[in-house]
């Protein structure tokens, strides 16, 4: 099994920052592709910005230039800085891995998502 666990959402002021963090745990053997999701009520969960174990990263048009994914192998972790904040960002941020566990079994999990608002 693998647990993520985000943490850093919170209440910003439009062109503020906030930087978003998940730690993966479990019984892991490897990591491959991370990312970060968002969803508003009534929406569809949408894409933010993947990061491939190799370092490789796409972002979603509408993040692009404000937004930067970041991970550590090591420590299974992704991180999400997130500037210039608009209030249009304003959803429930979900951490996404897709990992290999110790008994071989390839599975995508999920965070249970923390909230980000960006409003005056």
């Amino acid at each position: 099994q693998v647990q993520l666990v985000e943490s850093g959402g919170g209440l910003v002021q439009p062109g503020g920052s906030l930087r978003l963090s998940c730690a993966a745990s479990g019984t892991i053997f490897r990591i491959f592709d991370m990312g970060w999701y968002r969803q508003d009520p009534g929406k569809q969960r949408e894409l933010v910005a993947t990061i491939t174990r190799g370092g490789s990263t796409n972002y979603a048009d509408s993040v692009k230039g404000r937004f930067t994914i970041s991970r550590d192998n090591a420590k299974n972790t992704v991180v999400l800085q997130m500037n210039s904040l608009k209030p249009e960002d304003t959803a429930v941020y979900y951490c996404n891995a897709d990992a290999l566990t110790m008994t071989g079994t390839r599975m995508s999990s999920w965070g249970q998502g923390t909230q980000v608002t960006v409003s005056s």
